[in-house]
């Protein structure tokens, strides 16, 4: 039997600590386990999980050890009380279910469906020219399978995006708002503007999506206001340098570590943490390998006590590591992306291609099923 690992005996008292599920299993798995404590639910959703990866940044150094429960309980008595406390605080919130949010349950991946009211979106298959083209492709994403429709009205994309006035954005994104209220699933509004989000909340977005998770002047009043669920996504530049490239110590615990600083934001603004959702903000201020990698530990953000958004589909990193010139190449990689955050636990899809990611996770949820089947 291998040894069970040692943290190194020079850790210092300042050693920051990260502790991710893993691995993550299907709920059906549960009652297997590791070394006979069993699994812990994963925020009370459709997955659990079977031991642990802990992270540790001491200084310069980075480490990193897959744990069983019982290995992480005897760890404690190497720690002092603010690491203990740390590692308590993430398991507590690693399990703890989510509540509802606009009217959606973790019991299963959500689908957001993508439609973008800009004639320069990266993606042509998202765009509307006009709110009855909109709500049209709206009705059909609801249709298909959608549980929560988003809409913007200025373009992210790689390599020329313009910013757009607020007056503008408004113009093209209230009406459409307005004509999707009546939908029978929630409307999310994508925009960076305080002003914006007011209206938007006003016209019937029930959920905001703020790729600057909140750090736009007046975007915490507005959104404390509201009172609506946000969605902080993690973005550190502004939007002319989204997309340039930048380096990471350990793009994981980077993201982690700036997505937990606006969570304390937010509840400093009034903003409870149960209301929030965090995205990882994959191709933004990343290149394609560490959007990977930020992928790959995903899992880590349930750490945070929130459900996890993750917007992969049709991004520009999928054909820098797999093949796909262009955004319309890029199914069968966002599908993969799709399939291994769910996976992952991820409770939201934001997906362009709503039928084929439902099919995608429902065939993968009949596997996962199988795994208690005697036949």
């Amino acid at each position: 039997m291998p040894a069970s690992p040692r943290l190194p005996e020079d850790l210092t008292p300042q050693a920051r600590l990260y502790v991710r599920p893993h691995p993550v299993v299907p709920d059906p798995a549960v009652e297997h386990g590791l070394d006979g404590m069993g699994c812990r639910s994963l925020a009370g959703g459709s997955h659990a999980f079977a031991g642990c990866e802990v992270l540790v940044r001491d200084g310069d150094r980075i480490m990193s050890y897959d744990v069983s429960f019982r290995e992480l309980d005897a760890w404690k008595d190497a720690l002092v009380p603010p690491q203990c406390l740390t590692v308590d605080s993430q398991l507590q919130r690693m399990s703890s279910a989510r509540p509802p949010l606009a009217g959606l349950h973790w019991d299963r991946p959500i689908l957001m469906g993508v439609i973008n009211m800009t004639p320069d979106s990266f993606y042509s298959g998202s765009q509307a020219s006009s709110v009855s083209a909109a709500r049209d492709a709206a009705l059909a994403m609801v249709e298909a399978g959608a549980d929560i429709v988003d809409v913007g009205g200025e373009s992210t994309r790689p390599g020329g995006a313009e910013p757009v006035s607020v007056e503008e954005e408004l113009s093209r994104v209230i009406p459409l708002v307005e004509a999707l209220a009546r939908l029978p699933v929630p409307v999310s509004l994508d925009t960076r503007h305080a002003e914006v989000m007011l209206q938007g909340v006003g016209a019937g977005a029930a959920v905001i999506n703020d790729i600057n998770a909140l750090n736009g002047e007046g975007c915490l009043e507005v959104a404390a206001k509201t009172g609506v669920p946000v969605i902080l996504m993690h973005c550190p530049a502004d939007f002319a340098a989204m997309h340039k490239p930048t380096s990471y110590d350990h793009v994981a615990l980077e993201v982690f570590d700036w997505l937990e600083q606006r969570l304390e934001a937010c509840e400093a603004a009034g903003i409870r943490r149960e209301s929030l959702i965090v995205d990882p903000g994959i191709g933004f201020v990343k290149q394609a390998p560490q959007s990977a990698a930020a992928l790959a530990r995903v899992s880590l953000l349930h750490s945070l006590g929130c459900p996890v958004l993750v917007g992969a589909s049709r991004k520009s990193f999928i054909g820098r590591l797999a093949g796909g010139d262009t955004a319309d190449d890029r199914l069968p990689g966002s599908l993969a992306a799709a399939l291994w955050a769910a996976g992952q636990g991820v409770q939201i899809l934001r997906v362009h291609d709503v039928a084929e990611t439902r099919q995608a996770i429902a065939l993968q949820s009949a596997i996962e099923s199988g795994l208690t089947e005697v036949y």
